[in-house]
């Protein structure tokens, strides 16, 4: 049987308004619209079909590279269509893949629907602010609106580094130098020390994966460099723990003393499905005060919640319940979801209850 057209796949993924297309051998290929997982009405497809679709998309130099290590991530930009994310991966032998779609246009914080407080974090000149959540949760894209913002009103130089750069910002006021790892550079630590030298005003760190990648990212922002990172972390709270945590023992008090003075922002954000379709970021955030600077450097981070729930108002710092109840309310979505979602179940059931 001929291979079907991938090309074709892709275009229905954009023209459905899908995030995700799945390539997986007995089974159709299925696409996730508002986050639920839906096969597409085509036959099911062989290790053979998805191998010959999705090798017509790379280079030969890629293909090596896929044989190799049998994993390939990548981003792909179809002219008349749009650009993805793509990572070729193997299962029980055969070829599988995950398409993820990037939008083209960059959007704008407004158009997100984004809490006013991210106008203000973005005005620092310096300190690091973290955008954190499950994989899917739409951190990529609120980072793209905030860098968007600052480049429609400041003359800034922008140095991302991402595996793979997803949003491309056209230079309007500022100046961006896209990064990719694998491509442009070797790792996000060897980028990050090397940024430095770049003279930039701004620093965006796809992912902070590891040791090296998360005390470059401290330092830049404690150097008078504005730095943008992500983590796969829940919670404002538990993005702070887990920074720490991957420092031995000895070295925590002088990463608890950076962060303190250095951290401006965690928001720790999830989607959630909408009624009536569509889906919401609901977010927790977390601006650092002289309060939350004193609790992270004598390691009382446990009590950074209560201190959360009392900053309220002038700060605009707001826990995850408050903003899930606030959909609720408005009736954005239902009480089954914002329990399903919550990090805190009990404190949703019982707030809601009033």
């Amino acid at each position: 049987m001929a291979a079907f057209d991938i090309k074709k796949l892709l275009q229905s993924v954009v023209t459905h308004g899908a995030s995700d297309l799945h390539l997986v051998s007995r089974t159709e290929p299925q696409i996730r619209l508002d986050g639920v997982l839906k096969p597409v009405n085509l036959p099911k497809l062989t290790g053979e079909d998805i191998e010959e679709m999705c090798y017509s998309l790379i280079t030969e130099k890629q293909k090596q590279q896929f044989e190799e290590h049998d994993e390939l991530d990548f981003a792909l930009l179809l002219p008349n269509i749009g650009r993805f994310r793509a990572n070729y991966y193997r299962t029980l032998g055969d070829t599988a893949a995950a398409f993820r779609t990037i939008p083209i246009d960059v959007p704008a914080l407004d158009d997100l629907g984004a809490p006013e407080v991210y106008k203000k974090l973005i005005k620092r000149e310096k300190g690091l602010i973290l955008v954190t959540g499950p994989t899917g949760s739409g951190k990529s894209t609120t980072l793209a609106a905030m860098l968007n913002e600052i480049n429609l009103h400041e003359q800034k130089h922008v140095v991302t580094v991402e595996d793979p750069v997803e949003f491309i910002h056209q230079n309007k006021k500022c100046v961006f130098s896209h990064r990719g790892v694998g491509e442009d550079t070797k790792s996000f630590a060897l980028a990050l020390k090397y940024a430095m030298r770049q003279d930039p005003d701004i620093i965006l760190i796809g992912e902070m994966r590891d040791k090296e990648t998360i005390e470059a990212a401290l330092t830049a922002a404690e150097t008078g460099h504005l730095v943008f990172g992500t983590l796969h972390t829940s919670s404002a709270p538990g993005t702070i723990n887990r920074i720490i945590d991957v420092f031995s023992g000895d070295e925590q008090p002088q990463i608890r003393a950076m962060i303190s003075s250095s951290l401006v922002a965690v928001i720790a954000q999830s989607l959630l499905p909408k009624l009536g379709g569509g889906r919401v970021a609901a977010s927790e955030i977390l601006v650092t005060n002289h309060a939350i600077s004193n609790l992270i450097r004598e390691d009382k981070v446990h009590q950074i919640y209560s201190q959360m729930q009392l900053g309220q108002g002038d700060t605009g710092m707001q826990t995850q319940t408050q903003s899930l109840l606030k959909f609720m309310k408005e009736g954005k979505i239902s009480r089954d979801t914002a329990l399903q979602y919550a990090n805190k179940p009990d404190e949703v059931s019982k707030a809601a209850q009033y």
